[in-house]
């Protein structure tokens, strides 16, 4: 059977929301259960990593699993219910089973009091802790008294979880795109980036693309750490790369630069943003794997795109951020410009000019058009001109195509008509 295909902003948003529900961590059986759904869509290469496992200077922590969590009021109520939502849960809480006084309980208890009806998202990942969220208006409605409070999770040794898929290119020379697993209900961050990531991958498969493109599905800062470490000796290989994540909000599509900051891949996502509204940041060493990826040991051409970065918007991080908060439009519009720019990166080829003594006789090889007053074939053939005049093997299509301010779809047709015509040679 076919794997679904996800070619629609509906598609897309209709897998941020069966993904939602989902308790996913650093570790554990959520990730697992995340990845078989993608594994529906594209091919994956799962690999576990054992707990205690040396990754540069991190080590594989121990796994995480919860089944339940709540906190009972004295009436016996559930006040505080993970079933309800798994942001209850601080993230890597450790077991608990106690009756305790609400004056004892609030030491526990994480709020958001200038978001009085939000649950924030918090984590203890690598010191033993526990703790419940709520929304600060079910704080203040608590009564005093003894309540009952239970977290059934366990912390074991077992492996952290990743996986890859790969579209075959031309050339064994690879893009990564990277997007990260580890949040629970958070739908734009980063749910929307895994559905985008999918879609993409899918529709490169279709295209015969001249570079490999590998997808990495990985928790956020250990997950990168663990694959560069695993596949240090082939980092040569990986040309360019894009961390994605916040793919579905409302606002702008922002891209980071990498540490580089001239980086193909940088010059490509501003050539391909320019006709649109956007921002563009510098590189700096806080945010999503982006920065493990351009640590200075690595230093990869990796940036990262979003919507509205990283606590950038009130929804971060909270209860806010669900599947009402991410459209099917800004996802399916996110996808078309991570489509653009691969397809300029693509085709980004240097040039050499076989004639480049004078300019070569376009017209006697049918390289003028013969309506030549049409502004678009005037287009065309100043397009010829500018590739003849700066293939010298220094100056790629981006390049040519900036320095005229032309489109890159133009200058790259001017420049196969020519390699057609025996006038350049890659």
């Amino acid at each position: 059977m076919a794997a679904p295909q996800l070619r629609t902003g509906a598609e897309l948003h209709a897998l941020v929301e069966r993904l939602y529900p989902i308790c996913r961590s650093i570790t554990g059986d959520g990730v697992r259960q995340t990845l078989d759904i993608i594994g529906e869509h594209i091919a994956l290469e799962r690999h576990e990593v054992p707990t205690g496992t040396a990754v540069l200077d991190w080590t594989i922590p121990q796994e995480w699993n919860i089944r339940d969590a709540y906190v009972a009021a004295p009436s016996g109520e559930r006040v505080i219910d993970f079933q309800e939502l798994n942001l209850h849960v601080v993230g890597y809480s450790v077991p608990v089973r106690q009756r305790m006084p609400l004056s004892e309980l609030r030491e526990h208890l994480h709020t958001l009091p200038d978001q009085p009806s939000w649950v924030p998202y918090r984590t203890s990942y690598y010191a033993p802790a526990w703790g419940f969220c709520l929304a600060q208006e079910k704080l203040d409605a608590l009564p005093d008294g003894d309540y009952d409070v239970v977290i059934d999770s366990t912390l074991s040794d077992g492996s952290l979880t990743y996986a890859e898929h790969v579209v075959p290119g031309r050339v064994t020379d690879e893009v990564i795109v990277s997007c990260h697993v580890c949040h629970p209900s958070l739908a734009n961050d980063n749910l929307a980036g895994i559905a985008v990531a999918i879609s993409l991958a899918q529709q490169l498969a279709l295209s015969q693309p001249h570079y490999t493109y590998r997808f990495l599905f990985m928790p956020g800062t250990i997950g990168s750490i663990t694959w560069l470490a695993r596949n240090a000796s082939r980092i040569e290989k990986v040309r360019h790369g894009l961390v994605l994540a916040c793919a579905g909000d409302p606002g702008p599509l922002t891209y980071k630069k990498s540490r580089r900051d001239d980086a193909e891949i940088d010059r490509v996502m501003q050539h391909v943003l320019r006709s649109r509204e956007h921002r563009v940041v510098d590189f700096s060493p806080y945010g999503y794997d982006e920065r493990q990826f351009c640590s200075p040991g690595f230093n990869l051409g990796v940036g990262s795109l979003t919507r509205t970065p990283y606590a950038g918007y009130p929804e971060y991080h909270t209860s806010a951020d669900n599947p009402g908060f991410v459209s099917p439009a800004a996802m399916e519009d996110t996808l078309g410009v991570l489509r653009d720019a691969f397809g300029v990166l693509d085709r980004n080829r240097r040039y050499v000019n076989l004639s480049p003594y004078g300019e070569p006789q376009l017209g006697k090889r049918g390289l003028y058009d013969s309506l030549g007053g049409r502004s678009d074939a005037k287009q065309a053939q100043m397009a010829m001109l500018w590739v003849l005049n700066l293939s010298d093997g220094s100056h790629s299509l981006l390049d040519i195509a900036e320095r005229a301010g032309m489109p890159f779809d133009i200058v790259d047709v001017a420049a196969r008509a020519l390699h057609d015509a025996g006038l350049v040679k890659e």
